[in-house]
């Protein structure tokens, strides 16, 4: 009779059963820390350097949307390529940024995420570098030959965006903190704000306020700037594109200690739960660790069919932001500069338009830290997918009226 009550009785589920999708291996920080301790104890330190990835993450997305104005300057003498190039660059970042997540998903095995996100940064820096020299280097360069060469720095950050995207959030989770993946989504809202933010300052500060385009009235289409005067602009984008070079070497500075960091507090664990589990002598301190096993790889349509009202709620949001940055690079006030300031030119009402847009982003990723507002919408994914459908609509209301 026992036996047959037991048939019939849901069995007893054990720690094994319950595993993340990628998989914890044997001894590894997240596995011996919460089975020890419950969960790793959280640092602000380690949460600040999250953070900090996070705003270099989109600092390059966020920084070639909030320097159209410059690069309306230097596409000017070419009226084809002053009105598409902002659609090249977006179309170029978010294509390769696209295929360079697809590739690296699919090379989960023995990935070295630490080794992604400094080879993305570096990436970033280098780019950002090129761009600063070109603001007094490339001056004369034809409208083609600067888009082409805009391009292919746009392509190289978007697969250095790539890589740290797919080590960034992948290197969080081996923690075990949820609360560093909210900063570094945090990080990616402040990365919003601040680009547009130092180009609008910039703007203000070292342009020659008699360079003011002129605005259009409410009878009138947006009236393009007149023609540009030699380093038009040039001072301000070297200062805008340098603070891009600093983020990526002090993100790169505060990175490499919480790897090593990290590395050491693993291979302490590590030693410590085989020292408890086996009679074997402990591991010599010389000695170099041995390689940890690779990674478990889980197919990315396993994910999709998981989480597929969350990730139907994000592409909706996503396939409506990308048409936002378009629209606002040719929105020019209807106040003239000449007598309301210079906050009304092209140089720096560009950029407040995204500042606010991107102010509004902030405050969404920071409001998924308070319980209240993140719990309903895990338990009920459906709501939020009708959240993000509702949105499209209103949005595309606000585009036919503008």
């Amino acid at each position: 009779m026992d036996r047959i009550r037991a048939w019939f009785s849901p069995a007893k589920a054990s720690a094994d059963d319950y595993e993340p999708l990628a998989g914890n291996e044997p001894g590894s920080l997240e596995d011996a820390m919460s089975h020890e301790q419950g969960k790793p104890p959280f640092s602000w330190l380690e949460y600040s350097v999250f953070a900090l990835i996070g705003v270099a993450m989109l600092w390059a997305w966020n920084m070639f949307l909030a320097a159209a104005p410059y690069f309306q300057i230097r596409f000017q003498s070419d009226p084809w390529i002053y009105d598409n190039s902002q659609s090249a660059i977006l179309t170029t970042f978010t294509v390769v940024n696209l295929a360079s997540m697809l590739l690296l998903a699919n090379l989960q095995a023995k990935a070295d995420y630490p080794f992604r996100i400094i080879t993305a940064l570096v990436i970033s820096g280098g780019v950002f570098a090129l761009l600063t020299a070109s603001t007094t280097l490339f001056v004369n360069a034809s409208p083609r030959g600067y888009l082409i060469f805009l391009l292919l720095m746009v392509a190289l950050t978007a697969g250095g965006t790539g890589l740290m995207q797919n080590g960034a959030f992948s290197f969080a989770a081996g923690f075990g903190r949820p609360e560093y993946t909210q900063a570094i989504m945090a990080g990616q809202g402040v990365a919003g704000i601040l680009p547009p933010l130092t180009q609008m300052l910039s703007y203000l500060a070292f342009s020659d306020s008699s360079a003011s385009s002129p605005s259009s009235t409410p009878d009138q289409p947006p009236l393009p700037p007149p023609p540009p005067e030699k380093n038009q602009g040039s001072t301000s984008a070297f200062i805008y594109f340098l603070t891009a070079v600093l983020i990526s070497a002090i993100t790169l500075t505060a990175f490499i200690p919480l790897v090593r960091r990290h590395a050491r507090a693993t291979l302490r664990l590590r030693n410590s739960t085989t020292t408890t589990t086996t009679s074997e002598p402990e591991s010599d301190p010389d000695t170099p660790p041995t390689a940890a096993p690779g990674h478990r790889h889980v197919p990315l349509l396993t994910l999709l069919l998981k989480l597929r009202w969350l990730a139907a709620a994000v592409f909706m949001c996503f396939v409506v932001a990308m048409f936002f940055p378009v629209f606002t690079a040719k929105i020019l006030s209807v106040r003239d500069p000449m007598d309301s300031g210079r906050l009304f030119s092209p140089g720096a009402f560009i950029p407040l338009g995204f500042f606010f847009w991107n102010l509004g982003d902030l405050a969404g990723r920071v409001s998924t830290a308070l319980p209240a507002l993140s719990a309903p919408f895990r338990r009920r994914p459906k709501v939020l997918f009708g959240i993000s459908l509702a949105s499209v609509k209103k949005r595309e209301k606000r585009l036919i009226n503008v």
